[in-house]
């Protein structure tokens, strides 16, 4: 068996899955409050009680996690969890365990996706030599490359995220200008993740919104629905922002990676604005790249849908551990 997991502040998904080939088929997984426990020890034992398992039974084991993973420790993001994946490892007695960031967890999925689990958004022509990179755009905005090494995909760490926001048009240089008074220094993920809408809903809306309050919990999901039904023309405006933005983005990734294999949309925003992504503004930034408009022209251009790509990339690298262990 291999147990998988999908860190996070607020919930943790584990998993555990049998060994197959071209990807680890799912037994069972549960989500648990991450507040509830203590270390991510007592949860993985509160979980494999629950699932009738034992430590014994485990083979290989990847967690990805919501922060920075550095000489094979990570700190939560938002939780006060302190994890070593040494110390993960001896409470399984196993000889290792890979410690991922979530999002490089997240690109360990990409290879294995079925067509059914990812939604086109441009066909292009895949190359199967080439390189293939993910953006996320979710409570955060996490982007990753996945190298392509012999034919196999191999995903590499980024935080292209962090990297400063280009505008491109006069309405972006007045976003920039608006979230630069209000922040300093102003990255992507300021513009094109949940918080970032919201930021965008702020600039839009020069005066109060009838449909949202953009203090809510909730607000980036109210500003989506609110755009998608129509319900709102300012709001309609905030997303298709906030898809231009994410389209441009999305050809930069592919330009800095040479990914001729294909782009893919991950994290929470993407399957749920799909009728805005399909409108023409996303694919339009997306292209707008000359002198290298043919070469992204090109490029195959996808939305994960499969619901839980975390925690199957987590799979898939359990079981390169367990490969390895066994070498």
């Amino acid at each position: 068996m291999l147990l998988a997991g999908d860190v996070g502040g607020t919930n943790t998904r584990l998993g555990l899955f049998a060994r197959a080939a071209p990807r680890p088929s799912p037994v069972e997984a549960r989500t648990y409050a991450t507040g509830d426990f203590p270390t991510l020890e007592s949860m993985l034992a509160a979980f494999l009680a629950d699932a009738g398992a034992t430590p014994a039974s485990i083979k290989g084991a990847a967690f990805g996690v919501a922060g920075p993973v550095v000489g094979g420790r990570a700190a939560l993001t938002n939780a006060a969890w302190r994890i070593d994946a040494r110390t993960v490892a001896r409470s399984l007695g196993l000889p290792a365990v890979r410690l991922l960031n979530d999002l490089l967890s997240m690109a360990h999925s990409v290879p294995v996706l079925t067509a059914a689990e990812r939604f086109t958004l441009q066909e292009g022509e895949a190359n199967p030599d080439g390189n293939v990179s993910l953006i996320a755009p979710g409570t955060g905005l996490g982007e990753a490359l996945l190298v392509n090494s012999g034919g196999a995909l191999v995903p590499s760490p980024s935080e292209a995220g962090h990297a400063d926001f280009a505008a491109r048009t006069t309405r972006e240089v007045g976003l920039l200008a608006f979230l630069t008074e209000r922040f300093g220094r102003v990255d992507y993920e300021r513009v094109i993740s949940g918080p970032g809408l919201v930021n965008i809903h702020r600039f839009v809306h020069r005066s109060p919104c009838a449909m949202v309050d953009p203090d809510a919990a909730d607000a980036a999901a109210r500003i989506s629905a609110a755009a998608l039904e129509h319900r709102c023309p300012a709001c309609v405006e905030a997303l298709d922002l906030f898809v231009a933005v994410l389209g441009a983005e999305a050809g930069n990734s592919a330009l800095r990676g040479m990914a001729t294999g294909g782009v893919f949309l991950g994290g929470g925003i993407p399957p749920k604005i799909i009728p805005a992504l399909e409108s023409g503004t996303f694919l339009d930034a997306f292209r707008a790249k000359a002198p290298m408009q043919q070469l992204v022209g090109a490029i195959p251009v996808h939305v994960i849908v499969h619901p839980d790509p975390g925690l199957l990339g987590a799979a898939v690298a359990a079981a390169q551990s367990a490969h390895d262990a066994r070498g």
